[in-house]
């Protein structure tokens, strides 16, 4: 397939300068969208075979599905074209730099026959065709995790996991769950190709420790009340560990999400179709070993883990109490939006 080339043109037909328009080249209808991956996809269509053989180019017109929201990088007249020669169908579209993952794009198209001057001949454009491209593959979150390894540092003993929220939280666990937290849907914070953000359900907990002290930070922008729980009572060899994502929101520091599940559970089921699975007693962020009958921690220094724990937890397996620390919001991360341009941790795929 001959390398596709991304070409701008201004305004509409009656503008394009240098393109004509004859009505016997066949119009594409029945457009097919296929093998949709989180930067490409297949297309193919049906076509009279009227003037098909005079066809020598293809002009697929491709935007991201305009909503109120959305940051306008280019006047909405100015469409984005793909112009390639005519190859046998389904014809793939690839490339990063116009295509990122789960986005919402329209696309149609055109035929088109070349002139001997350099002009083309154009058909009507097609019906408009709307799709969304895909989540990061395992192979893309890999390549993410490798980048994590990168600066993820020297290993930090830990004893427990903790979580902050306010007393508000606490008591309605209590009062309305039977005392158990409760997994919910994770937030769209992160990397925008994600395959676990809006889909997997789990409880966040922290494990990162301050290095003078060997404890957990008195600082949190989550709320005022911690839960703390023993290590082992959520990660242990009954569980199976994942990598999440890697991100950072326009800051030095960086996020690392992972994910314990108990074996064989649905968290463990989902992940085990989507992430990365990491060895437990080997990896670079958070381990779990026995030495001497004694089951030990350790955490990543360099970076701030996430850790999403996929089933219930009951809060008699461990405390509630008040920290003495303050409430940092500019640490949050809900919602947060990974910044594209980071080196670090961006990968070459859209982001």
């Amino acid at each position: 397939l001959e390398r596709i080339m991304l070409i701008f043109f201004a305004g509409n037909k009656s503008q394009d300068s240098g393109i004509a328009e004859m009505e016997e080249l066949p119009v594409p209808h029945n457009i097919k969208i296929s093998n949709i991956t989180c930067d490409s996809f297949k297309i193919s269509w049906d076509m009279d075979s009227k003037s098909k053989d005079r066809i020598t180019h293809y002009f697929i017109d491709l935007n991201k599905k305009e909503n109120k929201n959305s940051n306008k990088f280019k006047h909405k007249d100015v469409p984005t074209k793909l112009v390639a020669k005519a190859v046998p169908l389904p014809m793939t579209v690839r490339g990063h730099w116009f295509l990122s993952p789960r986005t919402e794009y329209t696309v149609a198209v055109q035929t088109a026959s070349k002139q001997v001057d350099g002009d083309y001949v154009v058909s009507e454009w097609s019906e408009i065709i709307e799709f969304c491209t895909a989540d990061y593959s395992k192979v893309h979150l890999t390549q993410l995790l490798e980048k994590a390894e990168v600066i993820a540092g020297r290993m930090l003993k830990l004893s427990v996991f903790y979580r902050n929220q306010h007393k508000e939280y606490f008591d309605y666990i209590r009062e309305h769950h039977g005392n158990a937290m409760q997994p919910s849907v994770k937030d769209n914070s992160g990397s925008h190709g994600s395959p676990i953000s809006g889909k997997l359900e789990g409880i966040f907990f922290s494990c990162n420790t301050e290095f003078n002290t060997g404890k957990p930070p008195q600082d949190s922008p989550y709320g005022r009340y911690r839960f703390e729980i023993a290590a082992e009572k959520l990660f242990n060899p009954n569980t199976n560990l994942y990598f999440g994502d890697f991100y950072c929101m326009y800051t030095a520091y960086h996020y690392v999400i992972l994910v314990i599940a108990p074996v064989g559970s649905p968290g463990d089921e989902f992940c085990k179709q989507r992430l990365p699975q990491l060895n437990i007693k080997d990896n670079k962020f958070l381990t779990c070993d026995e030495e001497d009958g004694v089951m030990v921690y350790h955490h990543a220094q360099d970076v701030i883990l996430e850790v999403i724990y996929t089933d219930p937890v009951d809060l008699s397996l461990g405390t509630v109490a008040e920290i003495t620390g303050h409430q940092l919001m500019s640490l949050s991360t809900a919602n947060a939006k990974k910044d594209p341009s980071c080196k670090t941790c961006n990968i070459s795929v859209g982001r």
